[in-house]
């Protein structure tokens, strides 16, 4: 029986062992935070008050985690999974701003292994990334981070070694914050970890992608949809369309390179079947603290019936937006209030960007409460924008001339109204153009190249431009605070995101890591513009170590700070950096096959009084 097909009658047995309760057992590693809020089964000895952060007063902290191979019950089946203190998520750190932070990491597997503290500041020795700041946690021997809290906000921690994070090695970390003003008033806090599992091996997916990139995508275009592209928009117009995605040898069906034929979605480790349950009192301020710890998925988040109003991206806070629906890219977090007034369960909604499967839990007051799941829509499909193409049509560009100091997404703004980008579909307006490629297309390495940039920062997620409610965008998050740091940039770096993915390659500039000359980089203490383009088809979630980064959304001086951003195919996106963390930071792609297979480089941050740290 093939794969998928063993999958699709696990996830039959498993709705049907859900009504007889016998799901409740399979939880049975997952870690306390988890638990607290879980009814499946009875509920037994859980309080309707009951939380996933406990919080409590300010304190230094001393943790131990333990790295160990388990076979564990997981999405249905049974799997050799790396577990973390027995448990898949991870524990919950929690940690206080002003405090100490003493963390220890105990590696009980027999290889190599590595936990890397996704959006901390803390010195770059001990970040986590083998071969760029430590060479890593050898087998039997324990690593251990002492560092001052210096920040606030819901983070994570996961493996920074091969494909262990796909195996399980991840967790959630949250931050309390030390001032009273920065406390987000909710009578009780929820971290909702969604994550993607495998019974496969990784290894083995990798080599399936490069021999077949498309070899999970089973949504193909068909001889229906030629017949119903010709007749809305035309012969040339088609034929136009499927000559120009041949040459890129793509579909516009390749929303995800990993779908849900091999990956199981999870919610703070339990299946849909299984249901994670957070309880609340009806009028309660609830918040949600979500964080994608997914290795290849990109989800879009809702509660059907109640909006929700974020709060914070990334783990700083942002000027309340209230909204219906958000995507979230890997590694990203947003935190959201909602305030449930009836007594009744809420579906806590995590669909995959491409709809071949979905993560979901419940909001409700009292456990074994369901409500109804939405069905999985229709998958999306890419259009000549995402390509980087211009479009009949399109406003030429004005007024570009250089480029130096032009690169805020407010250049050159205006809308474009609906226009035809390709078969038939009648798109949003897309984001203005704002530069144009050069000639050089980034070699062998790299496939297309986006012809015209766009600012797609208004832009709604992949798949959710029609939806008929709000959905947050980039350019709705505002700072709380005026931006501290307010020089002009001395020093601008543009990094292009490349690819080719007939051939699964990845890399930035053409260049995988592996053949990379030299470091990226920043001058100490100065103010950078990074510049951010995707030559590239599909988005990809960029993240920096070691520092914030300001996106430049025209916002004025209140620029959102974000770690990770997910950019957009055709984008140029702007962000500014103050480099005041001296040493090697990593900067790579967040899916973790992509960085694997070389879209990843090193940062280096060069005190300017201290040559010697050229040789870092």
């Amino acid at each position: 029986m093939a794969s998928g097909d063993v999958d699709r009658e696990r996830r039959r047995l498993l709705q049907a062992l859900v009504g007889t309760g016998l799901v409740a057992g399979m939880g049975t590693l997952l870690p306390a935070w988890a638990r607290a809020g879980t009814g499946t089964g009875s509920g037994a000895g859980m309080a309707p008050t009951a939380g996933n952060v406990p919080g409590g007063p300010a304190r230094d902290v001393v943790m131990d985690l333990h790295i160990r191979r388990k076979t564990i019950d997981i999405a249905g089946g049974r799997a050799s999974a790396i577990t973390i203190n027995d448990s898949l998520p991870g524990p919950l750190v929690e940690l206080w701003e002003g405090r100490t932070a003493r963390l220890r990491v105990h590696n009980e597997l027999e290889d190599s292994t590595s936990i890397h503290w996704h959006g901390l500041l803390l010195p770059f020795t001990m970040d986590g990334v083998p071969g760029v700041s430590f060479p890593g946690i050898d087998p039997g021997t324990t690593f251990e981070v002492n560092f001052p809290v210096r920040q606030y906000g819901s983070y994570w921690y996961h493996s920074h070694t091969g494909v262990q994070e796909q195996l399980g090695q991840y967790g959630p970390l949250v931050i309390h914050p030390q001032s009273p003003e920065d406390r987000i008033p909710a009578d009780r806090e929820f971290v909702v970890v969604l994550s993607d599992w495998t019974f496969e091996d990784p290894h083995q997916l990798v080599a399936r992608l490069k021999k077949m990139s498309s070899y999970y995508n089973f949504n193909k275009r068909t001889v229906e949809d030629l017949a119903e592209d010709i007749s809305t928009a035309g012969l040339q117009t088609t034929l136009r369309d499927r000559l120009a995605w041949g040459e890129m040898r793509m579909s516009p069906r390749d929303i995800a390179d990993v779908t849900g034929y091999t990956y199981t979605y999870l919610m703070n480790g339990m299946h849909p079947e299984a249901n994670w349950t957070g309880l609340f009192e009806p009028g309660e301020r609830v918040r949600l603290r979500v964080i994608n710890a997914s290795a290849m998925s990109y989800f879009n988040i809702r509660v059907p019936g109640l909006p929700m109003t974020v709060v914070a991206s990334d783990g700083q806070h942002v000027e309340p937006v209230e909204t219906d629906e958000f995507q979230i890219g890997v590694a990203e977090r947003y935190d959201v209030i909602v305030q449930p007034r009836e007594d009744r369960a809420y579906t806590l909604m995590a669909e995959s960007m491409d709809r071949s499967g979905h993560a979901r839990g419940t909001l409700a007051p009292r456990p074994g409460m369901t409500a109804a799941v939405p069905s999985l829509r229709e998958p999306p499909t890419r259009t000549m924008i995402d390509m980087g193409m211009a479009m009949k049509g399109m406003d030429d560009m004005e007024g570009m001339g250089g480029m130096e100091g032009k690169d805020k997404p407010g250049m050159q703004q205006g809308s474009h109204g609906n226009m035809d980008m390709g078969t038939g579909a009648m798109m949003e307006p897309a984001g203005p153009i704002i530069a144009r490629h050069g000639p050089d297309q980034h070699g062998p390495g790299n496939i297309s190249v986006a012809t015209v940039q766009r600012d797609r920062l208004a832009e709604r997620g992949t798949g959710l431009e029609k939806v008929p409610h709000r959905v947050l965008t980039y350019s709705q998050l505002r700072n709380t605070r005026p931006m501290a740091d307010r020089r002009e940039p001395s020093h601008t770096v543009e990094v292009h995101l490349t690819g080719n993915m007939e051939r699964y390659m990845w890399s930035f500039d053409g260049v995988k890591y592996t053949n990379a000359d030299s470091p990226i980089d920043f001058p100490y203490n100065e103010r950078v513009r990074l510049i951010l383009v995707n030559d590239t088809m599909m988005e990809h979630p960029i993240h920096l170590h070691g520092m914030f980064m300001e996106l430049e959304n025209d916002q004025g001086e209140h620029l959102p700070f974000k770690d990770t951003l997910s950019v957009l195919p055709g984008s140029r996106v702007s962000l500014l950096i103050t480099a005041n963390e001296p040493g090697r930071w990593a900067f790579h792609c967040h899916f973790l096959y992509h960085m694997e297979m070389g879209m990843f480089r090193v940062v280096r941050v060069i005190p300017t009084e201290d040559d010697g740290a050229r040789n870092a």
